[in-house]
């Protein structure tokens, strides 16, 4: 008898370590191993080289597993066949089949999932090991599946939907704060939404003619809430340029009042209406800019952008005591509503 239950403890102690340690290197993040892994201790280098070609370490342990079970089960069987006789190995069969499912499954994968990092550390180097002592019949099942494996696409590690949910959650936790939480939805934002999106409309765009005096838009200049104005020439879409306040200013202080607005112009940025925000925001940082006019699908101006309104889309509105709107695009909706309900109860005088 003690042939046998040492016989069924092997086997289960073989499978249920071959099930947990399966489970445990499945069960470990990517993102964590590599953390691991900078760490510089041997195992969790040899933990990063598993994951990053699961395959053969995988294969090594499931013929292990099978080994367990096949094999383990014949000789069990064997030894209880001559010890219990065999009226008793049908009644015998069931228990051991019982036994592998809840303590060579269940438990084991179930511990492997709850410590995985723990576990995953402990038996990366031994599986390193089992891999190379198991790489030739590795090799020729490979060669047998490979028909049917071929073409196989790598699967992300992770992608934009899930580090979103892991932000949710991590600030439903409190491992994370609200405001971060935030940040991060917003990082992802910023490639969806477009020049068009945030730009401030050519209805509420501040701007002067380009032939105007200084002294003649004096007011205009000092009355402006933006530091940077758009100067145009005959029409609103002919941008000649754009005048730093501070410029016009300085001129107009300088007794240079005379002079036309387009001499203090500086060249203007175009970008077109449908640029995302990233990559406007790397348009602005290589070209050392902070305005930009819009430009639509006609050629026309469809408004201005800011690396303000950009930030804001990280941030949230960005308002401070010189900004008579705290929302432009707001504003411009109401100014285009209020015109038209003029328009509409104006008499007709046809």
């Amino acid at each position: 008898m003690f042939e046998l239950v040492t016989a069924v403890l092997i086997v289960l102690c073989a499978s249920a370590l071959s099930s947990g340690t399966e489970a445990a290197l499945f069960s470990v993040p990517l993102v964590k191993v590599r953390q691991l892994a900078q760490s510089k201790k041997s195992s969790g280098r040899a933990l990063l080289a598993i994951r990053q070609n699961m395959s053969r370490p995988i294969a090594s342990i499931v013929i292990m597993n099978n080994i367990a079970n096949i094999v383990g089960s014949i000789v069990v069987g064997r030894i209880a066949a001559v010890q219990l006789g065999s009226e008793f190995l049908g009644a015998f069969s069931a228990l051991l089949t019982f036994l592998v499912i809840i303590f060579a499954e269940i438990i084991p994968k179930t511990l492997g999932e709850r410590f995985a990092e723990t576990i995953a550390l402990s038996v990366a180097r031994p599986v390193q090991i089992l891999t190379l002592i198991f790489t030739p019949l590795v090799w020729a099942i490979e060669k047998l599946t490979y028909p049917i494996t071929k073409g196989r696409a790598a699967v992300p590690t992770t992608n934009e939907a899930e580090i979103k949910l892991l932000a949710r959650i991590g600030r439903q936790e409190g491992i994370i704060e609200e405001d971060e939480s935030e940040m991060i939805q917003r990082v992802f934002r910023l490639n969806d939404v477009t020049a068009g999106d945030m730009m401030t409309p050519r209805v509420a765009m501040t701007y002067l003619w380009g032939d105007s005096t200084l002294a003649e838009v004096k007011g205009e200049i000092i009355a402006s809430e933006h530091s940077r104005i758009i100067i145009v020439g005959e029409t609103i879409d002919d941008v000649v340029g754009s005048a730093l306040k501070t410029d016009l200013l300085t001129t107009i202080i300088d007794g240079k009042e005379d002079l036309p607005v387009s001499a203090l112009a500086r060249e203007a940025l175009f970008v077109p209406e449908n640029v995302h925000g990233d990559k406007l925001l790397q348009v602005f940082q290589k070209k050392r800019r902070h305005l930009a006019v819009v430009i639509d699908e006609f050629g026309g101006v469809a408004g201005v952008v800011t690396l303000e309104d950009v930030l804001e889309t990280l941030t949230g509105e960005i308002v401070d005591e010189t900004d008579l709107a705290a929302d432009l695009q707001a504003e411009a909706k109401r100014r285009n509503k209020s015109l038209l309900m003029k328009v509409l109860s104006s008499p007709d005088k046809s």
